[in-house]
């Protein structure tokens, strides 16, 4: 049923319902179980079948990351380089996949790129330059948080860049990312994909929420309204830079917490990767001297127990 099909009342607790599981959703992982155990029971219209799916997603998502801490030792043990790429609509859910790749892995291996807008000098540079700095070196993986891929979607839609630019965005890039794969760079696509209805509850939502309002740029809420441009720039660059070296891959991410484990389940499938042994770890004696006197740190500089 489509929501024109349902009364107001009924469309507004749907609506209400969800944004209140999107809000839940923001919470870091271990606060989502506390909320889970002491604030969704009962009264509050967690189901049995919704609880026992969260405890699934939470069971799962456990699991999969120690497999990414296995995969980071691996990537440090034998150099490998890596590049992932999160393209999708805005609200699509690439912020939360990243965030749960990300969580329990070392930032020093693993780093996420979130380029703003180019400066003056960047839209006179080669277009992939202000990229290319941020690629991976041995041991590391790089997680792009939109990509170079942005000239495929925002700026051919907002009109940021000429037809020529354009065009030659796409005779470039298939060269660009064979250059990569040869020089030993693993590069992994991803486009999370939802639907129309989707974006427009998850758009609402962060605008009722006051600490999502942030995400919502202008640009943002004009690539609402161009809905149909984007499915057909989308459309475009999925054809004209799906390359057997690096090709596309589409997570359907309208709900999110499965498109999180579908992602990172098939990331995990695409390297082949396998636990390395390490050392046995031994905490050293502390060692102490008896001429040792430990000074008092000054009031001044202690931090207020407000807590």
């Amino acid at each position: 049923m489509n929501e024109q099909d349902q009364r107001p009342e009924a469309l507004l607790a749907e609506r209400q319902r969800r944004f209140e599981e999107d809000l839940v959703d923001a919470y870091d992982e271990e606060l989502e179980m506390e909320v889970d155990d002491r604030l969704l029971d009962g009264a509050a219209g967690m189901t049995p079948e919704a609880r026992d799916a969260r405890k699934t997603y939470f069971r799962e998502l456990f699991r999969l990351q120690g497999e990414l801490v296995k995969l980071q030792d691996w990537i440090v043990k034998t150099g490998h380089r890596m590049v992932v790429i999160f393209e999708g609509r805005d609200a699509a859910g690439k912020g939360g996949a990243i965030k749960r790749i990300t969580q329990r892995l070392n930032p020093r291996v693993c780093r996420v790129v979130a380029l703003p807008a180019p400066s003056n000098r960047e839209r006179t540079q080669w277009y992939f330059q202000r990229y290319a700095t941020h690629l991976p070196a041995g041991g590391e993986m790089v997680l792009f948080d939109r990509s170079w891929y942005n000239r495929a979607g925002v700026e051919r839609v907002m009109g940021f860049c000429t037809d020529d630019e354009y065009e030659e965005f796409f005779r470039s890039v298939p060269e660009f990312e064979k250059m990569l794969v040869r020089s030993g760079v693993q590069i992994l696509k991803y486009w999370f994909s939802i639907t129309d209805e989707e974006q427009e509850i998850r758009f609402q939502a962060r605008i009722q929420d006051p600490l999502k309002q942030w995400k919502l740029s202008p640009m943002d809420l004009e690539s609402r309204r161009r809905w149909e441009a984007y499915t057909h720039a989308k459309e475009v660059m999925l054809q004209r830079s799906h390359i057997p070296e690096a090709p596309w891959w589409v997570v359907q991410a309208v709900d999110k917490k499965r498109a999180r484990l579908n992602c990172i389940h098939h990331l995990l499938s695409q390297v082949p990767y396998h636990e390395i042994d390490h050392p046995g770890v031994s905490l050293p004696e502390r060692v102490h001297h008896a001429e040792y006197i430990r000074q008092p740190v000054p009031t001044e500089l202690i931090v207020p127990e407000i807590y």
